[in-house]
């Protein structure tokens, strides 16, 4: 099989269905989340090579499988009556993990900067390019009819690097970096 196919040389591309620009919204949308799930293997292999964040890994090359699920309902020309991969269930799994992650991390009560663990800076490369694909999508949606799960899933997965960024670092015993001019924002839970 051939890499390349020259059929793109004009500035269009295959989706389900037809032919788009490039920057077509859609191509933008799910080109975003196929840049997000690059950096996510980023992320899986620097979490198993540390030998303590095996379970993180498990669940970014869980999260990676999703990423393709969502771009590839977003690559129909006409979603209209598809029948579409991704549904609530990933959305609702993603809050259990936050919820676990959560936990294991202390309280904080200002902004976090980026940072501590390596493990941590490249989850929080992934939570800000989930924004990004997370607004790309909602661009879209102003255009055509999409699957609202992939929304939402990117809504709440974007929380969950945040989560998993911080259980990182406290797993491997590395402070977070606190914002040094964030008032307190952030209330203290009554556990």
């Amino acid at each position: 099989m051939k890499l390349y196919t020259r059929t793109g040389d004009e500035g269009k591309t295959s989706v389900i269905g037809g032919r788009v620009r490039k920057d077509d919204s859609r191509v933008e949308a799910y080109g975003t989340i196929d840049e997000l799930n690059s950096f996510v293997g980023q992320a899986a292999a620097a979490a198993l090579s540390t030998g303590q964040l095996n379970e993180l890994n498990v669940q970014l090359v869980e999260i990676m499988q999703e990423l393709f699920d969502c771009g590839s309902d977003l690559a129909f020309a006409d979603p209209e009556g598809r029948s579409f991969k991704m549904s609530a269930e990933p959305a609702s799994r993603l809050e259990s993990w936050i919820d676990e992650l959560t936990d294991a991390a202390p309280e904080i009560t200002r902004f976090i900067l980026p940072g501590g663990s390596e493990v941590s800076a490249l989850l929080h490369v992934c939570r800000t390019v989930c924004r990004r694909a997370e607004r790309r999508i909602v661009t879209l949606s102003d255009e055509l009819a999409i699957n609202q799960e992939v929304l939402k899933y990117m809504n709440r997965l974007s929380d969950y690097f945040f989560a998993a960024a911080r259980a990182a670092n406290a797993k491997l015993g590395v402070p977070d970096t606190e914002y040094v001019r964030s008032a307190e924002v952030f209330r203290k839970s009554s556990k």
